[in-house]
């Protein structure tokens, strides 16, 4: 039997209260499983949500899994880093401690039971691949805290296409203006607290005026941005 798994992780504070959702469907059935955790990390989570897709599909007599991830940490550590980390009696290339060692342990014996092939694949998140944003609200559901009802039946009853993998352009292109706006020098911050608007040079001084208050701020990357900002909060 083959299957397909979407899942995903989150975090509310990182860390903080955590949920992790998977969805494991194959040509006939789709069930979606989630929990939550109280403190932990969006890692955690995320490899939490793999590890319990792949008990679930193997538990069900699988043989041929696919898993899709968002997280270039699950990713990444299952098909690249493992190698280097178990060798170096799970040390990092930093000769540091690997984080959440037993996870990965237990991802790693799910990953090489016998007689199973598994195919990692990274899909962008927040980006409208279905299974993808499905398992995303089970995840983030779970970490605030919310009752989830989770399907478990036929594929043709289920309302998530998971074969369909396209992308929505806009919000990709959107994503990626985002990061690309992340790495920009920020010019300064803008804050406003009581109706007074101030700016400052430093995250430190923005944070020093609004920290426990009633206060709206925002970081800037140019003048003529500060400058609407500004107007923006003064109205």
């Amino acid at each position: 039997m083959n299957v397909t798994i979407f899942t995903d992780g989150a975090s509310k504070g990182n860390p903080g209260p955590g949920g992790w959702g998977a969805i494991v469907a194959s040509d006939k059935a789709a069930t979606e499983l989630g929990g939550r955790a109280e403190l932990v990390t969006n890692n955690q989570m995320e490899l939490q949500a793999a590890i319990q897709g792949l008990t679930h599909a193997l538990n069900a007599g699988a043989k041929g899994i696919t898993v899709y991830s968002d997280s270039s940490y699950v990713i990444g550590g299952i098909t690249k880093w493992i190698h280097g980390w178990q060798k170096n009696g799970w040390k990092t290339a930093a000769k540091e401690p690997v984080l959440n060692v037993e996870l990965w342990k237990r991802l790693i014996e799910l990953a090489q039971s016998p007689g199973i092939k598994i195919s990692w694949r990274y899909v962008g998140g927040h980006i409208g691949v279905a299974g993808n944003e499905r398992a995303d609200e089970i995840a983030s559901a779970f970490a605030d805290g919310k009752n989830v009802v989770l399907y478990k039946g036929p594929l043709s009853g289920y309302a998530v296409d998971l074969l369909n993998l396209e992308h929505d352009g806009e919000l990709r292109a959107a994503k990626s203006a985002s990061r690309s706006r992340s790495k920009r020098a920020v010019y300064s911050y803008v804050s406003e607290v009581g109706g007074a608007v101030q700016t400052h040079k430093t995250w430190a001084e923005c944070e020093a005026r609004v920290k426990g208050k009633k206060a709206r701020f925002k970081k800037v990357f140019s003048a003529e941005e500060e400058k609407q900002v500004v107007g923006e909060f003064g109205r």
